[in-house]
């Protein structure tokens, strides 16, 4: 457990007295039958989608505290975790001043939002067995560090960080640590979400994009404490998530049956997916995955990559990313789309 941590340390300057833009919406968010609504220059004709979205996706929200156990205030949501990503850059990263800590390989857009903020990225790269190098963290870090980001299950090395590192840098990192869980419904590792109240300043993301089919939906979710989600709430677009995304969202989130079918569904397709991969003959090393995607070493990544192209099947070459020399990433699919892979992989063997 982190004690004597003060979230107002870390703020920028001009985030800690920001005064947030109040939509109608917020002013008055009662929507009831019989109401007239003339305060937000709306088009008065209902097509179901003329009035503003509820600009705090309450609805959305409260079935998250309900399947989470987490209270809807520690909840919020981004047009996709990269909304919510840039705004912890905004709230906490100073631009051309502080710095972030990344552990590549690992998800590009930590990078992508780092230059996009104009704050510098500190790399450190991950042990060879795809675990963090706590040490060398902890000492590249400085007063200036504002935010360490943990994606794990890890993107593209598909594998779990272990628990004791991950709480060694929560209690000894001095700014934020986010940790990254889009692929955590993969995982048979615990969510971190069961340790939030430990740790005022752990941020866990998570997605409906991977394991609840929604990509096309663009739905982010940002846990924290009340004071973190208090802070990003403030400097969030009023209306960042429109009213069709936050429909399609609570549909999903009442069939949680179809959801964990699918699940089970994946599990089962990437066992027999991986255990095909290792009897593949230009197939080196196949990693063990945490996520619905596959990692695999192969003798050539840019020529079995074109091959696979050439016979209609795209997966994704990753052999310029550290500790991923010719290695290629395959995201699970339905059992016919991983048969064609595999007899393919078969005919070019």
């Amino acid at each position: 457990m982190k004690e004597n941590f003060n979230i107002n340390n870390l703020l920028r300057e001009n985030i800690k007295n920001i005064k947030p833009y109040s939509s109608a919406r917020d002013e008055y968010k009662d929507i009831t039958d019989g109401m007239v609504f003339i305060d937000a220059n709306e088009n008065p004709f209902n097509t179901n989608v003329n009035r503003y979205p509820d600009p705090q996706q309450t609805k959305v929200k409260t079935r998250l505290s309900e399947l989470k156990d987490m209270p809807a205030n520690q909840i919020l949501l981004g047009n996709g975790s990269d909304e919510v990503l840039d705004l912890i850059f905004r709230a906490f990263c100073e631009p051309n001043h502080d710095s972030i800590i990344t552990l590549p390989p690992t998800y590009g857009m930590y990078d992508v939002l780092a230059n996009l903020n104009a704050v510098e990225n500190i790399e450190i790269q991950l042990e060879s067995n795809f675990q963090p190098n706590t040490k060398a963290i902890l000492e590249a870090a400085n007063k200036q560090t504002k935010v360490l980001f943990l994606c794990s299950p890890n993107n593209p090395t598909a594998n779990s960080f272990e628990a004791n590192k991950i709480e060694a840098l929560l209690n000894n990192f001095e700014g934020i640590v986010v940790i990254d869980e889009a692929y955590i419904d993969f995982s048979k590792e615990e969510s971190w979400l069961t340790r939030l109240q430990d740790f005022p300043n752990l941020i866990v993301t998570q997605t409906l994009s991977k394991a609840y089919g929604l990509a096309g939906i663009r739905l982010g979710i940002c846990y924290a404490s009340e004071a973190i989600i208090s802070i990003l709430n403030k400097i969030k677009p009023p209306y960042n998530i429109n009213q069709l995304t936050q429909d399609k969202a609570s549909e999903r989130l009442n069939n949680m049956d179809s959801v964990h079918n699918e699940v089970k569904s994946i599990f089962y397709e990437r066992e027999k997916l991986s255990k095909a991969l290792t009897s593949i003959t230009f197939v080196q090393n196949v990693f063990s995955s945490d996520a619905n995607f596959i990692l695999a070493k192969v003798d050539d990544a840019n020529q079995r990559y074109q091959q696979l192209i050439e016979k209609g099947i795209v997966v994704r070459n990753r052999t310029n990313q550290p500790l991923c020399e010719n290695c290629l990433r395959f995201s699970v699919g339905i059992k016919e789309e991983n048969e064609k892979l595999i007899q393919t992989l078969i005919q070019l063997s």
